[in-house]
């Protein structure tokens, strides 16, 4: 099956032209962590031009994206006093301390001869009247989309000063049908949820995909005809390849930090043990050796550990090892709660998991020795986080129960942010890429 090309997200890279500017004495900045955190008022005008449906767009996915993020307060343009209609002039800075803004987006979309659009954006620190950051964009008129994410991550990056994750992709599960014979297939979206489309047929089951961190291909499992096969899915070229056929079930393919090798659980009779396979030679070696449930591992982010969940103290934990294998150690000890689906955090500090304790579930973080556990969300059934590619936000799916089926959001590592995902049906097991600029 041919996939819709995604070779654009290095057409992008070739024709960026860019120019940044920040002004050393400019302070404007906002602290996340802080314990009396309040949203910045930043404002963000309709970027000028000569194709007005375009510009509003671009304002409308960048406004959008910040006001999801739960970092910036976006000014309703109604308030509006100054339109900005002049990119190339200085803002009327007073005009938007009337309206509390502290930063001001001001921007404009322009198209050359050959058709190529070229998008220009300023960051505005209002109380100042400094222009802190800027940048250009020459690209292909259908990336308009694609450029107002990048624009968005500069906006959240220069004011926050961590990275954005607005450029990026979410796999996913798509279910469709009655839910005793639900229609799962790989699908693919922005990380607002538009440009959804499937990857896979529907043909089989499709479960558990997982993104490379060095490439856009997806491993994920497959329940078609014989044993369930694990694939890796090239989404540039739609071309799929077996992983390897494996006797029994397999279990939460994921790749390592290098994308060399995967990591995943296969079943041998009642027991399940963890084994990595290096996608190059094909061979595989064994890190698990006991009779319990060992599954669903996850690599830290230098790649010389691995965190999965198991049985073998009787209930499921949270634990770590070598990636090499070896003694492991327990992390997890919430009193009458069992943990699943670990995964770490890009940044290494936090290992994001699903507890359920008593008829609730939660997803929650702890930090790598297990000290310092915090549920962000809990609920009926929560379960699957993923991390974006800034380790500030975890997505994962919620089953509303009854005949509903599963819906995706996502939520940061404060707990503050908690917003729906939308996708075209039921969706659920969000995979989060890299970012893709």
């Amino acid at each position: 099956m041919r996939l819709p090309s995604f070779a654009f997200v290095r057409v992008l890279a070739g024709l960026l032209l860019g120019w940044m500017v920040t002004a050393a004495h400019a302070e404007l900045a906002i602290t996340i962590d802080k314990g009396n955190f309040q949203p910045m008022p930043i404002a963000i005008t309709d970027f000028a031009g000569a194709d007005p449906e375009m510009n509003a767009q671009i304002s409308a996915v960048i406004t959008n994206n910040l006001k999801r993020s739960g970092v910036f307060q976006p000014i309703d343009k109604a308030a509006f006093i100054d339109k900005v209609t002049n990119f190339d002039a200085t803002p009327n800075f007073a005009s938007w301390k009337a309206l509390n803004a502290q930063a001001l987006v001001t921007g404009r979309v322009t198209k050359d001869a050959s058709g190529k659009i070229k998008t220009e954006f300023r960051l505005w620190d209002v109380l100042s009247g400094q222009q802190i950051a800027g940048q250009q964009y020459v690209t292909d008129p259908t990336l308009w989309r694609r450029v107002s994410h990048i624009i968005s991550d500069g906006v959240y990056t220069r004011l926050t000063g961590e990275k954005g994750f607005f450029d990026t992709h979410i796999v996913f599960v798509d279910e469709t049908g009655p839910k005793d014979k639900r229609i799962k297939r790989l699908a693919i979206m922005d990380q607002d949820g538009a440009n959804a489309h499937y990857l896979t047929k529907g043909d089989e089951l499709a479960v558990t995909p997982r993104f490379s961190p060095t490439s856009q291909e997806v491993a994920y499992m497959a329940f078609g005809e014989g044993d369930p096969k694990v694939y890796i899915l090239n989404i540039d070229t739609g071309q799929r390849e077996v992983v390897g056929n494996f006797p029994g079930m397999t279990f939460s393919p994921r790749f390592s930090p290098d994308g060399q090798k995967v990591i995943m659980s296969l079943a041998q009779g009642a027991a399940s043990n963890i084994y990595t396979m290096d996608l190059r030679s094909r061979t595989t070696t064994r890190l698990t050796d006991t009779p319990a449930i060992d599954t669903s591992p996850s690599y830290s982010p230098d790649g010389s550990q691995i965190v999965f969940e198991s049985d073998r103290g009787g209930t499921q934990q949270v634990y770590v090892m070598s990636a090499s294998g070896g003694p492991a150690k327990r992390i997890s000890f919430g009193e009458g709660a069992r943990y699943s689906t670990p995964v770490w955090s890009p940044k290494g500090d936090y290992i994001a998991f699903t507890r359920q304790k008593g008829g609730a579930f939660g997803i929650g973080i702890m930090k790598p020795d297990g000290s310092g556990e915090r549920i962000l969300t809990e609920g009926f059934h929560n379960e699957g986080p993923t991390w974006a590619p800034n380790g500030r936000y975890l997505m994962f799916f919620r089953d509303q129960g009854g005949a509903a089926g599963a819906k995706i959001f996502m939520v940061d590592v404060t707990g503050r942010v908690e917003i729906p995902v939308p996708t075209p049906s039921y969706g659920s097991d969000p995979a989060w890429s890299p970012l893709l600029n």
